[in-house]
Protein backbone atom coordinates (compact mmCIF):
# COMPACT_ATOMS: atom_id res chain seq x y z
CA UNK A 1 0.00 0.00 0.00
CA UNK A 2 0.95 3.99 -0.48
CA UNK A 3 1.50 5.13 2.63
CA UNK A 4 1.12 8.88 2.50
CA UNK A 5 1.76 10.18 6.02
CA UNK A 6 1.44 14.17 5.52
CA UNK A 7 -2.30 13.72 4.99
CA UNK A 8 -2.77 12.12 8.16
CA UNK A 9 -4.74 14.21 10.36
CA UNK A 10 -3.02 13.40 13.50
CA UNK A 11 -4.75 16.02 15.40
CA UNK A 12 -8.21 14.25 15.14
CA UNK A 13 -6.45 11.59 17.99
CA UNK A 14 -7.29 13.41 21.21
CA UNK A 15 -6.90 13.09 24.86
CA UNK A 16 -9.25 10.59 25.35
CA UNK A 17 -11.14 10.00 22.12
CA UNK A 18 -10.94 9.87 18.18
CA UNK A 19 -12.83 12.95 16.97
CA UNK A 20 -13.71 15.37 13.69
CA UNK A 21 -15.33 16.59 10.63
CA UNK A 22 -16.18 13.19 8.44
CA UNK A 23 -14.01 15.06 5.57
CA UNK A 24 -11.21 14.05 7.56
CA UNK A 25 -12.25 11.15 9.46
CA UNK A 26 -12.57 9.69 6.25
CA UNK A 27 -13.36 5.52 5.36
CA UNK A 28 -9.43 5.57 4.34
CA UNK A 29 -8.96 6.64 7.89
CA UNK A 30 -11.67 4.61 9.54
CA UNK A 31 -10.06 1.23 7.56
CA UNK A 32 -6.67 2.36 9.18
CA UNK A 33 -7.62 3.22 12.84
CA UNK A 34 -9.52 -0.53 12.34
CA UNK A 35 -6.43 -2.14 11.71
CA UNK A 36 -4.32 -0.15 14.72
CA UNK A 37 -7.35 -0.75 16.89
CA UNK A 38 -7.02 -4.83 16.19
CA UNK A 39 -3.22 -4.62 17.01
CA UNK A 40 -3.57 -2.97 19.86
CA UNK A 41 -6.69 -5.73 21.34
CA UNK A 42 -4.60 -8.37 20.43
CA UNK A 43 -1.22 -7.23 22.06
CA UNK A 44 -3.72 -6.79 25.45
CA UNK A 45 -4.61 -10.53 24.61
CA UNK A 46 -8.22 -10.14 23.92
CA UNK A 47 -9.96 -11.78 21.47
CA UNK A 48 -13.72 -10.58 21.56
CA UNK A 49 -15.22 -7.31 21.21
CA UNK A 50 -19.03 -5.35 20.73
CA UNK A 51 -19.58 -2.69 18.14
CA UNK A 52 -22.32 0.08 18.93
CA UNK A 53 -22.56 2.97 16.81
CA UNK A 54 -24.61 6.41 17.20
CA UNK A 55 -27.57 8.44 15.69
CA UNK A 56 -25.01 9.88 12.86
CA UNK A 57 -25.60 9.30 9.11
CA UNK A 58 -22.19 7.76 8.46
CA UNK A 59 -22.30 5.80 11.74
CA UNK A 60 -23.37 2.14 10.77
CA UNK A 61 -20.86 2.09 8.02
CA UNK A 62 -18.33 3.09 9.98
CA UNK A 63 -19.07 0.43 12.36
CA UNK A 64 -19.34 -2.36 9.74
CA UNK A 65 -16.13 -1.56 8.48
CA UNK A 66 -14.43 -1.94 11.56
CA UNK A 67 -16.82 -5.09 12.25
CA UNK A 68 -15.22 -6.36 9.04
CA UNK A 69 -11.05 -5.70 9.83
CA UNK A 70 -11.56 -7.34 13.35
CA UNK A 71 -13.34 -10.48 11.70
CA UNK A 72 -10.68 -10.72 8.84
CA UNK A 73 -7.80 -10.85 11.46
CA UNK A 74 -8.76 -13.25 14.08
CA UNK A 75 -11.34 -11.25 16.36
CA UNK A 76 -14.67 -11.68 17.30
CA UNK A 77 -16.53 -8.72 17.06
CA UNK A 78 -20.22 -8.22 17.16
CA UNK A 79 -22.64 -5.49 16.11
CA UNK A 80 -25.47 -4.40 18.79
CA UNK A 81 -26.48 -1.49 16.43
CA UNK A 82 -27.43 2.09 16.76
CA UNK A 83 -27.26 2.27 21.18
CA UNK A 84 -26.32 4.43 23.88
CA UNK A 85 -22.70 4.78 24.73
CA UNK A 86 -23.69 3.29 28.44
CA UNK A 87 -25.70 0.38 26.27
CA UNK A 88 -22.23 -0.39 24.86
CA UNK A 89 -20.47 -0.29 28.04
CA UNK A 90 -22.89 -2.55 29.69
CA UNK A 91 -22.69 -5.13 26.81
CA UNK A 92 -19.28 -5.31 26.32
CA UNK A 93 -19.35 -6.73 30.25
CA UNK A 94 -20.22 -10.07 28.18
CA UNK A 95 -16.51 -9.35 26.14
CA UNK A 96 -14.24 -9.27 28.55
CA UNK A 97 -14.88 -5.51 28.79
CA UNK A 98 -14.24 -4.69 25.19
CA UNK A 99 -16.26 -2.63 22.78
CA UNK A 100 -15.79 0.38 20.57
CA UNK A 101 -18.40 3.10 19.86
CA UNK A 102 -18.80 5.11 16.85
CA UNK A 103 -19.81 8.41 18.16
CA UNK A 104 -19.01 11.97 18.07
CA UNK A 105 -20.74 13.00 21.22
CA UNK A 106 -22.62 16.29 21.34
CA UNK A 107 -20.78 17.61 18.26
CA UNK A 108 -22.22 18.52 15.35
CA UNK A 109 -23.72 16.45 12.61
CA UNK A 110 -20.76 16.99 10.26
CA UNK A 111 -18.62 15.28 12.71
CA UNK A 112 -17.95 11.70 13.57
CA UNK A 113 -15.00 9.82 15.96
CA UNK A 114 -14.54 6.57 17.92
CA UNK A 115 -14.07 5.71 21.32
CA UNK A 116 -13.32 2.01 22.91
CA UNK A 117 -12.85 0.35 26.02
CA UNK A 118 -10.44 -2.75 26.69
CA UNK A 119 -10.99 -5.07 29.71
CA UNK A 120 -13.23 -2.36 30.81
CA UNK A 121 -11.11 0.74 31.41
CA UNK A 122 -11.23 3.33 28.33
CA UNK A 123 -7.55 4.06 26.78
CA UNK A 124 -4.88 6.33 28.36
CA UNK A 125 -3.86 9.30 25.56
CA UNK A 126 -0.60 7.27 25.02
CA UNK A 127 -2.87 4.10 23.84
CA UNK A 128 -5.07 7.11 22.03
CA UNK A 129 -1.20 8.18 20.06
CA UNK A 130 -0.08 4.10 19.71
CA UNK A 131 -3.08 3.57 17.69
CA UNK A 132 -2.47 6.93 15.92
CA UNK A 133 1.21 5.94 14.97
CA UNK A 134 0.18 2.13 13.85
CA UNK A 135 -2.88 3.81 11.76
CA UNK A 136 -0.52 5.43 9.48
CA UNK A 137 0.92 2.31 7.89
CA UNK A 138 -2.25 1.32 6.81
CA UNK A 139 -3.52 5.00 5.94
CA UNK A 140 -4.00 5.42 2.30
CA UNK A 141 -6.11 8.81 1.04
CA UNK A 142 -6.66 7.47 -2.55
CA UNK A 143 -7.43 4.11 -1.42
CA UNK A 144 -11.21 2.85 -2.43
CA UNK A 145 -12.79 1.73 0.78
CA UNK A 146 -16.33 0.34 -0.48
CA UNK A 147 -18.95 1.41 2.23
CA UNK A 148 -21.91 -1.20 2.76
CA UNK A 149 -24.75 1.19 2.79
CA UNK A 150 -26.04 0.54 6.72
CA UNK A 151 -29.80 1.53 8.37
CA UNK A 152 -29.41 2.40 11.65
CA UNK A 153 -30.52 -0.66 13.55
CA UNK A 154 -31.62 -1.54 17.33
CA UNK A 155 -30.69 -5.43 18.36
CA UNK A 156 -33.06 -5.66 20.63
CA UNK A 157 -31.49 -8.01 23.47
CA UNK A 158 -28.73 -5.58 23.78
CA UNK A 159 -31.23 -2.84 24.73
CA UNK A 160 -33.30 -4.83 27.25
CA UNK A 161 -30.34 -6.29 28.62
CA UNK A 162 -29.17 -2.72 29.19
CA UNK A 163 -32.83 -1.45 30.52
CA UNK A 164 -32.83 -4.64 32.95
CA UNK A 165 -29.66 -4.10 34.20
CA UNK A 166 -31.22 -0.29 35.39
CA UNK A 167 -34.58 -1.64 36.36
CA UNK A 168 -32.71 -4.14 38.73
CA UNK A 169 -31.18 -1.27 40.31
CA UNK A 170 -33.47 1.65 40.62
CA UNK A 171 -36.25 1.56 42.87
CA UNK A 172 -39.21 4.07 42.12
CA UNK A 173 -42.51 4.31 44.54
CA UNK A 174 -44.56 6.63 42.66
CA UNK A 175 -44.47 7.22 39.26
CA UNK A 176 -42.79 10.99 38.16
CA UNK A 177 -44.35 13.11 35.37
CA UNK A 178 -40.75 13.42 33.72
CA UNK A 179 -39.96 15.53 30.36
CA UNK A 180 -37.15 13.69 28.48
CA UNK A 181 -35.11 15.23 25.39
CA UNK A 182 -33.32 13.22 23.34
CA UNK A 183 -31.92 15.67 21.14
CA UNK A 184 -32.14 13.67 18.15
CA UNK A 185 -29.66 11.56 19.65
CA UNK A 186 -28.96 7.24 19.88
CA UNK A 187 -30.26 7.49 23.64
CA UNK A 188 -34.18 8.92 24.30
CA UNK A 189 -35.65 6.04 22.57
CA UNK A 190 -34.27 3.53 24.89
CA UNK A 191 -34.32 6.20 27.72
CA UNK A 192 -38.22 6.85 27.35
CA UNK A 193 -39.26 2.83 27.44
CA UNK A 194 -36.76 2.77 31.13
CA UNK A 195 -38.47 5.71 32.54
CA UNK A 196 -42.14 4.75 31.41
CA UNK A 197 -41.06 0.93 32.67
CA UNK A 198 -40.70 2.27 36.04
CA UNK A 199 -43.70 3.72 35.79
CA UNK A 200 -43.34 7.33 34.77
CA UNK A 201 -45.23 9.54 32.56
CA UNK A 202 -43.30 10.48 30.14
CA UNK A 203 -43.33 13.42 27.46
CA UNK A 204 -40.81 12.70 24.64
CA UNK A 205 -38.96 15.29 23.15
CA UNK A 206 -36.89 14.74 20.18
CA UNK A 207 -36.13 10.76 21.11
CA UNK A 208 -36.23 9.67 17.79
CA UNK A 209 -32.80 9.04 16.24
CA UNK A 210 -32.03 11.56 13.69
CA UNK A 211 -28.23 12.04 12.37
CA UNK A 212 -29.84 15.13 10.51
CA UNK A 213 -30.29 16.74 14.01
CA UNK A 214 -32.48 19.15 12.24
CA UNK A 215 -32.20 21.95 14.87
CA UNK A 216 -28.81 21.99 16.36
CA UNK A 217 -25.99 19.70 17.79
CA UNK A 218 -27.13 17.08 20.42
CA UNK A 219 -25.34 19.50 22.73
CA UNK A 220 -27.72 20.03 26.41
CA UNK A 221 -24.99 21.97 28.01
CA UNK A 222 -25.71 24.96 25.56
CA UNK A 223 -28.66 26.78 27.17
CA UNK A 224 -30.34 27.47 23.95
CA UNK A 225 -30.34 24.27 23.44
CA UNK A 226 -32.92 23.70 26.21
CA UNK A 227 -36.20 25.95 25.86
CA UNK A 228 -38.57 23.81 24.53
CA UNK A 229 -37.86 21.00 27.39
CA UNK A 230 -38.13 23.82 30.12
CA UNK A 231 -41.37 24.65 28.28
CA UNK A 232 -42.67 21.58 28.47
CA UNK A 233 -41.64 21.10 31.90
CA UNK A 234 -43.63 23.94 32.82
CA UNK A 235 -46.44 23.34 30.20
CA UNK A 236 -47.16 19.43 32.06
CA UNK A 237 -46.22 20.66 36.01
CA UNK A 238 -43.61 17.93 35.53
CA UNK A 239 -41.04 16.70 38.48
CA UNK A 240 -37.86 17.18 36.66
CA UNK A 241 -36.77 17.38 32.97
CA UNK A 242 -33.92 14.99 31.66
CA UNK A 243 -31.68 16.40 28.66
CA UNK A 244 -29.09 13.63 27.23
CA UNK A 245 -26.13 14.38 24.58
CA UNK A 246 -26.15 12.31 21.43
CA UNK A 247 -24.33 9.52 22.95
CA UNK A 248 -26.63 9.57 25.78
CA UNK A 249 -23.51 9.64 28.67
CA UNK A 250 -23.84 12.98 29.67
CA UNK A 251 -27.03 14.48 30.85
CA UNK A 252 -28.27 17.94 31.77
CA UNK A 253 -31.42 18.37 34.52
CA UNK A 254 -34.00 21.17 34.53
CA UNK A 255 -36.11 21.02 38.06
CA UNK A 256 -39.78 21.48 38.28
CA UNK A 257 -39.20 25.44 38.28
CA UNK A 258 -37.59 25.02 34.92
CA UNK A 259 -34.12 26.24 36.25
CA UNK A 260 -31.28 24.55 34.31
CA UNK A 261 -29.19 22.81 37.34
CA UNK A 262 -25.64 23.57 37.06
CA UNK A 263 -23.41 20.27 37.21
CA UNK A 264 -21.55 21.73 40.39
CA UNK A 265 -25.11 21.58 42.46
CA UNK A 266 -25.83 18.07 40.87
CA UNK A 267 -21.63 16.54 42.32
CA UNK A 268 -22.97 18.23 45.43
CA UNK A 269 -25.74 16.14 45.52
CA UNK A 270 -24.28 13.10 44.28
CA UNK A 271 -21.52 13.00 46.73
CA UNK A 272 -24.49 13.51 49.46
CA UNK A 273 -26.04 10.31 48.13
CA UNK A 274 -22.96 8.18 47.71
CA UNK A 275 -21.46 9.33 51.50
CA UNK A 276 -24.52 8.59 53.28
CA UNK A 277 -24.11 5.09 52.40
CA UNK A 278 -20.45 5.27 51.86
CA UNK A 279 -19.05 7.74 54.78
CA UNK A 280 -15.05 8.88 54.61
CA UNK A 281 -14.77 7.42 50.92
CA UNK A 282 -13.19 9.56 48.45
CA UNK A 283 -15.28 11.57 45.76
CA UNK A 284 -13.62 12.87 42.37
CA UNK A 285 -14.23 15.80 40.43
CA UNK A 286 -12.38 17.46 37.71
CA UNK A 287 -10.76 21.01 37.51
CA UNK A 288 -13.47 23.12 36.13
CA UNK A 289 -15.48 22.49 39.19
CA UNK A 290 -16.28 24.84 41.62
CA UNK A 291 -15.51 24.77 45.30
CA UNK A 292 -19.07 24.01 46.05
CA UNK A 293 -17.88 20.26 45.22
CA UNK A 294 -15.07 20.21 47.69
CA UNK A 295 -16.75 21.91 50.44
CA UNK A 296 -19.32 20.06 50.57
CA UNK A 297 -17.83 16.43 50.38
CA UNK A 298 -15.73 17.66 53.02
CA UNK A 299 -18.48 18.85 55.08
CA UNK A 300 -20.07 15.38 54.63
CA UNK A 301 -16.72 13.72 55.67
CA UNK A 302 -15.97 12.43 52.49
CA UNK A 303 -12.23 12.77 50.54
CA UNK A 304 -12.26 15.33 47.97
CA UNK A 305 -10.04 14.60 45.05
CA UNK A 306 -9.13 17.02 42.15
CA UNK A 307 -8.36 15.64 39.05
CA UNK A 308 -7.61 16.60 35.17
CA UNK A 309 -10.98 17.27 32.68
CA UNK A 310 -11.61 14.09 30.41
CA UNK A 311 -14.38 11.73 31.25
CA UNK A 312 -11.95 8.88 30.38
CA UNK A 313 -9.84 10.28 33.31
CA UNK A 314 -12.27 10.11 35.11
CA UNK A 315 -13.44 6.70 34.54
CA UNK A 316 -10.12 5.32 35.02
CA UNK A 317 -9.38 7.05 38.60
CA UNK A 318 -12.74 4.93 40.23
CA UNK A 319 -11.87 2.06 38.27
CA UNK A 320 -8.24 1.90 40.01
CA UNK A 321 -9.21 3.22 43.75
CA UNK A 322 -10.19 -0.50 44.28
CA UNK A 323 -13.88 0.99 45.22
CA UNK A 324 -12.18 3.95 47.94
CA UNK A 325 -13.76 6.18 45.09
CA UNK A 326 -17.79 6.20 45.48
CA UNK A 327 -18.71 9.19 43.14
CA UNK A 328 -17.00 11.08 40.43
CA UNK A 329 -18.17 13.98 38.11
CA UNK A 330 -17.13 16.24 35.52
CA UNK A 331 -18.30 19.43 35.10
CA UNK A 332 -18.88 19.00 31.44
CA UNK A 333 -21.85 16.99 33.13
CA UNK A 334 -20.57 13.45 33.39
CA UNK A 335 -21.47 11.76 36.44
CA UNK A 336 -19.94 8.23 37.16
CA UNK A 337 -21.52 6.32 40.57
CA UNK A 338 -19.07 3.59 42.12
CA UNK A 339 -20.68 2.63 44.94
CA UNK A 340 -21.52 -0.78 44.24
CA UNK A 341 -24.14 0.60 41.71
CA UNK A 342 -24.02 2.32 38.77
CA UNK A 343 -21.38 0.24 36.90
CA UNK A 344 -18.70 2.49 37.15
CA UNK A 345 -18.95 4.82 34.11
CA UNK A 346 -20.76 7.49 33.10
CA UNK A 347 -24.39 7.21 32.13
CA UNK A 348 -26.27 10.30 31.88
CA UNK A 349 -30.05 8.27 32.09
CA UNK A 350 -28.48 6.50 35.24
CA UNK A 351 -27.59 9.87 37.01
CA UNK A 352 -31.33 11.06 36.30
CA UNK A 353 -32.45 8.10 38.13
CA UNK A 354 -30.81 8.53 40.86
CA UNK A 355 -32.05 12.12 41.24
CA UNK A 356 -35.26 10.60 41.26
CA UNK A 357 -34.94 8.05 43.30
CA UNK A 358 -33.16 10.30 46.46
CA UNK A 359 -36.36 12.54 45.74
CA UNK A 360 -39.17 9.85 46.06
CA UNK A 361 -37.64 8.51 49.16
CA UNK A 362 -37.23 11.70 50.69
CA UNK A 363 -40.48 12.93 49.86
CA UNK A 364 -39.25 16.26 48.45
CA UNK A 365 -39.16 18.45 45.24
CA UNK A 366 -35.41 18.52 43.16
CA UNK A 367 -35.58 22.31 43.73
CA UNK A 368 -36.22 21.97 47.65
CA UNK A 369 -33.11 19.60 47.67
CA UNK A 370 -31.10 21.76 45.82
CA UNK A 371 -31.22 24.81 48.03
CA UNK A 372 -28.92 22.98 50.14
CA UNK A 373 -26.32 23.69 47.22
CA UNK A 374 -27.06 27.45 46.69
CA UNK A 375 -26.10 28.64 42.71
CA UNK A 376 -23.39 29.88 42.28
CA UNK A 377 -21.96 32.72 39.72
CA UNK A 378 -20.17 31.52 36.84
CA UNK A 379 -18.98 31.63 33.81
CA UNK A 380 -19.35 28.76 30.83
CA UNK A 381 -16.13 27.68 29.06
CA UNK A 382 -15.01 30.37 26.68
CA UNK A 383 -12.31 29.59 24.31
CA UNK A 384 -9.55 32.70 23.54
CA UNK A 385 -6.98 32.46 21.08
CA UNK A 386 -3.27 31.65 21.73
CA UNK A 387 -2.19 34.43 18.92
CA UNK A 388 0.19 31.95 17.96
CA UNK A 389 1.74 32.18 21.73
CA UNK A 390 3.62 28.87 22.95
CA UNK A 391 0.19 27.66 25.27
CA UNK A 392 2.48 26.25 27.48
CA UNK A 393 5.12 29.35 28.08
CA UNK A 394 1.48 31.06 28.69
CA UNK A 395 0.48 29.31 31.77
CA UNK A 396 3.98 28.72 33.56
CA UNK A 397 4.14 32.87 33.13
CA UNK A 398 0.12 33.13 34.51
CA UNK A 399 1.36 30.16 37.58
CA UNK A 400 4.58 32.38 37.73
CA UNK A 401 2.92 35.89 38.41
CA UNK A 402 0.18 33.56 40.54
CA UNK A 403 2.70 33.83 43.30
CA UNK A 404 2.07 37.32 43.91
CA UNK A 405 -1.44 36.93 44.72
CA UNK A 406 -2.97 34.61 47.81
CA UNK A 407 -4.64 32.45 45.58
CA UNK A 408 -4.02 28.49 45.78
CA UNK A 409 -2.20 27.27 42.58
CA UNK A 410 -2.99 24.16 41.25
CA UNK A 411 -1.43 23.00 37.77
CA UNK A 412 -2.95 19.72 37.53
CA UNK A 413 -4.58 20.42 34.23
CA UNK A 414 -3.51 23.82 33.34
CA UNK A 415 -3.58 26.82 35.83
CA UNK A 416 -6.37 27.19 38.16
CA UNK A 417 -6.21 29.40 40.87
CA UNK A 418 -8.55 29.08 44.27
CA UNK A 419 -9.68 32.03 46.08
CA UNK A 420 -11.88 31.88 49.18
CA UNK A 421 -14.93 32.73 47.31
CA UNK A 422 -14.31 31.61 43.67
CA UNK A 423 -11.74 30.22 41.29
CA UNK A 424 -10.60 30.62 37.89
CA UNK A 425 -8.78 28.08 35.47
CA UNK A 426 -6.94 28.23 32.18
CA UNK A 427 -6.32 25.77 30.44
CA UNK A 428 -4.84 25.02 27.16
CA UNK A 429 -6.68 23.13 24.07
CA UNK A 430 -5.55 19.47 23.35
CA UNK A 431 -7.42 19.68 19.93
CA UNK A 432 -7.37 23.64 18.93
CA UNK A 433 -4.94 26.69 19.07
CA UNK A 434 -7.08 28.29 22.17
CA UNK A 435 -7.20 27.98 25.61
CA UNK A 436 -10.47 27.40 27.91
CA UNK A 437 -10.98 29.62 30.74
CA UNK A 438 -14.06 29.56 33.21
CA UNK A 439 -14.26 31.63 36.22
CA UNK A 440 -16.81 31.11 39.28
CA UNK A 441 -17.47 32.70 43.00
CA UNK A 442 -20.41 34.00 44.83
CA UNK A 443 -21.24 37.28 43.61
CA UNK A 444 -20.97 39.37 40.48
CA UNK A 445 -18.43 41.49 41.78
CA UNK A 446 -15.93 38.70 43.31
CA UNK A 447 -16.55 37.11 39.53
CA UNK A 448 -15.22 40.76 37.75
CA UNK A 449 -12.06 40.66 40.40
CA UNK A 450 -10.99 37.28 39.39
CA UNK A 451 -11.41 37.63 35.61
CA UNK A 452 -9.45 40.92 36.19
CA UNK A 453 -6.45 39.32 38.17
CA UNK A 454 -5.87 37.05 35.05
CA UNK A 455 -6.01 39.39 32.62
CA UNK A 456 -3.53 41.83 34.99
CA UNK A 457 -1.29 38.80 34.69
CA UNK A 458 -1.09 38.74 30.79
CA UNK A 459 -1.01 41.98 29.95
CA UNK A 460 1.89 42.95 29.94
CA UNK A 461 3.26 40.00 28.11
CA UNK A 462 -0.07 39.08 25.94
CA UNK A 463 -1.50 41.75 25.65
CA UNK A 464 -4.18 40.25 23.02
CA UNK A 465 -4.96 37.34 25.29
CA UNK A 466 -5.47 39.67 28.64
CA UNK A 467 -7.55 41.81 26.56
CA UNK A 468 -9.68 38.37 25.36
CA UNK A 469 -10.53 37.67 28.40
CA UNK A 470 -11.66 40.69 29.91
CA UNK A 471 -13.96 40.96 27.26
CA UNK A 472 -14.99 37.49 26.28
CA UNK A 473 -19.16 36.98 26.66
Amino acid sequence: MNVDISKFPAHLFRAYDIRGKVSLLSPQLVYAIAHALVQQYKRAGQHELVIGYDARLTSPSYAKLIQKICQANGLQAELMGCCASPALYYAARHFNGNGIMVTASHNPKSDNGIKWIIQGEPPTPDMIQQVSTWAQAHFCPEQHIALEHEPHTVVVKYCLDYQQSILDDIKLKRGFKVVLDGLHGAAGRCAALILEKLGCEVTQLRCKANGEFPDHAPDPSQAAHLLGLQQQVLAKQADIGIALDGDGDRVVIVDEQANIICPDRLMALFAHICLSEHPKSEVVFDVKCSNLVSNSVQALGGIATMIRTGSTFLRQYLAQSKGKAVFGGEYAGHYVFNDGRGFGYDDGLYAALRILEYIDQQQITLADVLRNYPARLGTEDTYISTYNQNPQQVLAHVAHASQQSTAQLSQIDGVRLDFKDGFGIMRASNTGEYFTVRFDAENSERLKEIRDTFAHMLESNYPQIAYDILNAK
